[in-house]
């Protein structure tokens, strides 16, 4: 109300009045209000700070929790925007408490069947879900959990987890009740299920049935374990941009505000890469700056308004003809500029980043360069 009343007899609000603890309520007591001109200075406020990116799923976990129908659109603009943003989180890296029940059950409900572009795997959706719901009944039965249901990633490095009963088994399954019906379990692989799940006896009977059934009359199809669209859909992201860019065409393309010091700014794509596979994606250099780069960056660590060629998380190919990492050089191929199509390859199995210049790739390999029969590649470490 404080700000409500700020709006009323100001015009105005200051910036560092809304917080991520009062910004939410602000933009529905504006809504409530009808007050569409402060409605849309928070919805700025969000898009243009931190605030979606630093703190989108406790805003999500907010919202969900507001009961207020029917929705109007801005209320189900923010609700899609910050569905969109936790979905291109992996789930295992946002912190247990950052979520609610309430907005974990939001997020995959939207996201269950539909083109939601989605970063987490089945079964990590069904591991965060199982965990959250065990740490609502106490800290010893989520670490009881935890034992008995490995990551991804340790199960595909054969880690022997102990057969032992879950503790409060039936608490933990009335807390997964609500989120059960939204996790797509014939997504999971067939192994997992009978080694890991079932046994855990958290689940309903007929819905691990079903899904065996389903696997089985599947089983001459491609199911990935993603939910939602192929993550091949890359466009740039508002939140993780520098403040002299500008996005347009729904975030397929970006060009700068002002020409001073363009190379001072950078943009990330919306997609996080943090999964096994293989991902390749195009770059055009429409129009070239004084230095363009493109390549990969960590989703931490990375400051959009501060030269991208010189910080430690990318590993970027300029069109000065250099890779770039942590401000050192590696000569790689001719400068470019104006209409240059750059291809990047990134293999998270490997760990190897590469990349190809209108087409063709580059095989001229220089120091400090893993060498294959195909292309150049540069080992980022875990970038």
């Amino acid at each position: 109300m404080e700000i409500i009343l700020e709006y009323i007899y100001t015009g105005s609000v200051k910036k560092e009045n809304l917080t991520k603890d009062n910004i939410i309520e602000a933009f529905f007591a504006a809504d409530y209000f009808h007050l569409s001109d402060l409605q849309d200075f928070i919805m700025k406020t969000i898009k243009s700070t931190n605030f979606v990116k630093d703190y989108s799923p406790e805003l999500l976990s907010k919202v969900s929790e507001i009961k207020i129908m029917p929705l109007t659109e801005n209320i189900i603009s923010i609700l899609n925007l910050l569905v969109e943003t936790v979905a291109n989180i992996q789930l295992n890296s946002i912190e247990f408490g950052r979520l609610s029940i309430t907005g974990l059950k939001y997020l995959l409900s939207i996201a269950y069947e539909n083109e939601t572009p989605f970063a987490t795997q089945e079964y990590e959706v069904f591991r965060y879900s199982a965990i959250l719901a065990a740490k609502q009944v106490s800290d010893d039965v989520c670490r009881n959990l935890m034992e008995r249901l490995p990551t991804l990633e340790q199960i595909e490095n054969s880690i022997e987890v102990e057969n032992k009963p879950l503790i409060d088994h039936q608490k933990v399954t009335k807390e997964l009740e609500p989120l059960v019906k939204y996790i797509d379990f014939k997504r999971i692989k067939t192994h997992i299920l009978a080694n890991f799940i079932e046994p855990l006896g958290i689940i309903p009977t007929e819905i691990v049935r079903s899904a065996y059934r389903n696997i089985e009359l599947l089983s001459n199809f491609s199911l990935s374990d993603f939910r939602g669209k192929a993550i091949n859909d890359y466009v740039w992201d508002e939140t993780a941009c520098g403040s002299k860019l500008i996005i347009k065409d729904n975030g397929k393309i970006v060009r700068t505000i002002e020409v001073s010091r363009p190379r001072d700014q950078s943009v990330r794509a919306k997609i996080t890469l943090e999964n096994r596979g293989i991902f390749e994606w195009d770059v055009i250099i429409e129009k070239a700056c004084s230095y363009s780069w493109v390549g990969i960056c960590a989703s931490e660590n990375f400051n959009y308004e501060n030269p991208v060629e010189s910080q430690s998380t990318v590993w970027v190919l300029g069109s000065c003809g250099f890779v770039r990492n942590s401000g050192i050089s590696i000569d790689y191929c001719s400068p470019f500029g104006d209409g240059t199509k750059i291809t990047v390859h990134l293999d998270m199995n490997k760990r190897t980043c590469s990349f190809t210049i209108n087409g063709t790739k580059i095989l001229k390999y220089q120091a400090g360069v893993t060498q294959d029969d195909s292309a150049r590649e540069l080992v980022p470490g875990k970038h």
